[in-house]
C-alpha cells in the first residue's frame, strides 16, 4: 500500500452509514475504494453524480461516467446524474456531510490553502471554496510534506480557499484535528515517532495524553 492509499484508507473510517460525501480531484477520489459497500456510502462528484462507486478501468468503462478528477468509475444502484447547477445547489444548500479535499497547506488556525499556486497556470477555480464552505464536514487528505517540505504550516502563504475551519487532516503519518486551542494530534502513524513527526511539521502541535496510533 502506498502513502496515498494509506491517506484514503484512514479517511474512510470516518463515515457513517448513508452519508452524503464529495471527494475532491487527486488523492480523495481514492477514498472510495476503501468503504465498504454495505455502508451505503453516497459519494458525490461536483462534475454531477451522485452515487459513485470504485474506479475502473477504461476497458470495463462507461465513457460517460467518470469522477471529479476524470477517472472512469462505476456506479451503485439508486445512481443519479445531474447539470453543474443541481451539483453545486446541493454542496452550497448544506446537504453534503462531508467533503473531503486535496491541500497544499494547512495552518495552525485550520485554513486550508488548496486553489492555486501564485503564478503558476491552472484550469479554474473549482469548487473548493464553495466545498469547505457548505459542507457540514471538511476532511482534508494530503501528503504530509511536499518535496520535503511541511505543508501543515504556522501561516498559509498561499492564498486561502475560505475563512472557515477545516474538521479534520489526514496525512500518511498522522490524524490531525484543527481546534481553539491549535492543532491536536488525535492519530500517529506507527512507522514515526513523535519526535520525526514534528521536524515535519511547521505547525505547533498539541500531545493528548489519549494519543492514539493510526491503523493502516
Amino acid at each position: 500500500m502506498n502513502l496515498k492509499e494509506r491517506i484514503a484508507k484512514r479517511v474512510a473510517k470516518e463515515f457513517k452509514p448513508g452519508n452524503i460525501v464529495n471527494l475532491g480531484i487527486g488523492l480523495p477520489t481514492l477514498v472510495a475504494n476503501y468503504v465498504p459497500k454495505e455502508m451505503n456510502i453516497f459519494f458525490h462528484g461536483e462534475n454531477g453524480v451522485l452515487g459513485i462507486g470504485s474506479e475502473v478501468s477504461e476497458e470495463y468503462a462507461n465513457l460517460n461516467l467518470t469522477n471529479a478528477g476524470g477517472r472512469f468509475i462505476n456506479t451503485l444502484p439508486g445512481a443519479m446524474t445531474f447539470d453543474t447547477a443541481f451539483s453545486f445547489a446541493l454542496i452550497r444548500g448544506g446537504h453534503l456531510d462531508y467533503t473531503v479535499l486535496g491541500g497544499l497547506q494547512v495552518d495552525e488556525e485550520g485554513h486550508l490553502a488548496n486553489w492555486m499556486v501564485p503564478g503558476k497556470l491552472i484550469p479554474g477555480m473549482g469548487g473548493a471554496m464553495d466545498l469547505v464552505t457548505g459542507a457540514k464536514k471538511v476532511i482534508i487528505a494530503m501528503t504530509h510534506t511536499t518535496k520535503g517540505k511541511p505543508k501543515i504550516v504556522k501561516k498559509c502563504n498561499l492564498p486561502l480557499t475560505s475563512s472557515r475551519r477545516v474538521d479534520l487532516i489526514v496525512t500518511e503519518y498522522a490524524v490531525i484535528e484543527p481546534t481553539d486551542e491549535g492543532l491536536v494530534l488525535k492519530e500517529i502513524a506507527p512507522d514515526i515517532k513523535i519526535d520525526e513527526l514534528k521536524t515535519i511539521t511547521e505547525a505547533e502541535l498539541i500531545i493528548p495524553e489519549d494519543l492514539k496510533i493510526m491503523e493502516l
